[in-house]
């Protein structure tokens, strides 16, 4: 038999890959039109499991294998014409991508919890870890790069640097399935949604064709070879400020980004707008989504929205867009997406720009709109003028929860979700002569809440609004409402007992006597101090009692809803 030009696998298989259980498991690769292709599944004694073929066309070639259970020391063999590859130590388990940008891509020998996970050989012995190849233009060297990624084991001394979140996830999943889980690493710091996205679903909105439109102007009239090398320059410009920095944070360890710029200059990142950057939209889909597509997965995990906040108001149809996009592209239309809705988070020297907020707002929105996609909540982990919190393990915890209660249905629901608003209305049994009040619904709050102290990021918060010139109120409680005229006024607030449901919450102020909307944390960072009884932090909000606007001004409902949105204005 001849052996079939161009037959390879994608890069995504290797020795110690694990395959997804109780679901049919796609094989892919290359192969030339015509080559017949048969892959067959054995266990751990060598017994056949499953075995399935397929014809190449256009130069690809996919197959599905009939789905098994969790079991390990699996050998998978290709067979093409008289070549033949084989793949060992296969676990069957969960598969789980672990998708977006820095805090999910941070490390877990630099986390908090890493240094003692490293030195326990026996921690992560069921969790397997794939990093997409991690290059964002494909040429000779992206190629050459990728043929060398693997799955790796706990053993390999490469697992310092696999995601801190994804791994202590797998790991707590793996000992509650009992089972391996694998993490495939599809993440770049500082990167946008739009950057793990196919061109079709940025074009099809208006306003999210503004992130290619952007892009294009940035880049007219340079011609990729202009473009590779401006870059390429950027590149050696970047590293020799890093350098630079790593000399000077030896000298003066602690010193502030700004302080550093002031003395070594500006530092380049995120350098100049190229087909080689991988920041530019569409890009890492491109050289890293499309690379590992379509592998079969549990679900993504996902941790990104901080290099969005340049365009907060767009991020609700960016994130639900990729998700459109992955679900199409997996076809997998009940893909679950287990993500973060960012912390609490502020540089020390800069103004509240409350644009995390509607970021944050946009990420509820998802968790309320889109089918099999759950919000979990990192509101309260937020790390002062930093935007990379170094403990992982709690928020990476809570997102197995998540998963646990949601895609695998194990627990209850209310035990992993954070409570968020649900409803807002007058409280019609108020003093007469005193000032109406709002009553706060909300959901995943079945017993209630409890207030707790959050003294040290309060200290923190009035300091960064005194470099600003502000003064917080001595009344502040997190709690704001306002009436028509958008005036927002810090709120008293009472928990529970309205008509004996504990899931409420009711708001006055002194000085707002008809109260027509109400937020709680809206701050980009600020203390956290609401919790339901679960322990998970209220998700910051804002909502209006809209009806009462309307109907108590007297004005028409576009009247009314107008000053709605104007009351709603960051």
């Amino acid at each position: 038999m001849e052996v079939s030009k161009n037959f390879s696998l994608a890069a995504v298989f290797s020795d110690h890959m694990v395959l997804q259980r109780n679901k049919w498991t796609a094989i892919f690769g290359q192969a030339e039109d015509g080559a017949l292709i048969e892959a067959s599944l054995f266990d751990g004694k060598d017994s056949l499991l499953c075995r399935n073929s397929c014809i190449a066309s256009n130069g690809r070639w996919l197959l599905q294998l009939e789905a098994q259970s969790a079991q390990t020391g699996c050998k998978l063999v290709i067979n093409c014409g008289s070549e033949s590859k084989s793949f060992c130590d296969i676990a069957i388990g969960e598969v789980w991508l672990a998708g977006g940008q820095s805090n999910m891509e941070f490390e877990l020998q630099n986390c908090k919890e890493g240094p003692a996970e490293l030195s326990d050989d026996e921690a992560g012995k069921n969790v397997r870890f794939y990093y997409t190849n991690k290059i964002g233009w494909m040429d000779d060297k992206f190629f050459e790069a990728e043929r060398k990624t693997a799955w790796q084991t706990w053993e390999n001394p490469a697992r310092g640097a696999w995601s801190a979140v994804g791994y202590f996830f797998a790991k707590k999943l793996a000992a509650d399935l009992d089972c391996v889980v694998g993490v495939i690493g599809c993440n770049w710091g500082g990167t946008s949604a739009s950057a793990w996205m196919r061109r079709e679903y940025l074009e099809e909105d208006r306003d999210l064709n503004t992130y290619l439109s952007d892009y294009a102007e940035a880049t007219r009239g340079k011609s990729i070879e202009q473009q590779c090398k401006e870059f390429d320059n950027y590149e050696i410009e970047n590293a020799a400020w890093q350098e630079k920095f790593s000399k000077l944070w030896e000298k003066q360890p602690g010193i502030t980004w700004a302080e550093a710029e002031k003395i070594l200059g500006k530092n380049p990142w995120p350098g100049p707008a190229s087909c080689k950057n991988p920041y530019r939209p569409c890009g890492l889909y491109d050289c890293m989504i499309a690379r590992i597509l379509p592998y079969t997965l549990k679900g993504v995990l996902w941790y990104q929205g901080e290099s969005d906040d340049h365009k907060p108001v767009f991020y609700y149809k960016l994130f639900r867009s990729l998700i459109d996009n992955w679900r199409t592209d997996w076809k997998d239309e009940n893909l679950p997406f287990v993500f973060v809705q960012l912390p609490v988070h502020r540089y020390e020297a800069d103004p509240d720009f409350r644009h995390w907020c509607i970021v944050r707002e946009g990420q509820a929105k998802v968790a309320a709109t889109v089918r099999n996609a759950w919000l979990t909540s990192a509101f309260d982990l937020g790390q002062y003028s930093d935007i990379h919190p170094v403990a992982k393990k709690v928020l990476a915890e809570r997102m197995e929860a998540n998963a646990l209660a949601n895609v695998y249905q194990l627990i209850p629901s209310v035990d992993a979700a954070a409570p968020q608003i649900e409803g807002c209305y007058p409280n019609n049994s108020q003093d007469e002569n005193g000032p109406e009040k709002l009553v706060l619904t909300f959901a995943n709050a079945p017993l209630g809440f409890e207030v707790r102290k959050d003294e040290t990021r309060f200290e923190e918060y009035k300091k960064m609004e005194a470099n600003q010139g502000n003064t917080v109120s001595s009344e502040f409680s997190g709690f704001e409402i306002a009436e028509s005229d958008g005036i927002w006024h810090p709120a008293k607030f009472a928990l529970g007992g309205t008509d004996g449901k504990l899931n409420t919450i009711i708001l006055c102020s002194d000085k707002v006597s008809r109260p027509v909307a109400a937020r709680y944390g809206w701050y980009n960072y600020g203390p956290v101090t609401i919790y339901g009884k679960n322990g998970l932090p209220l998700c910051p909000f804002r909502i209006t009692a809209a009806g009462k606007v309307c109907g108590e001004a007297g004005k028409s409902d576009d009247t009314g809803h107008a000053k709605i949105q104007q009351i709603m204005t960051v």
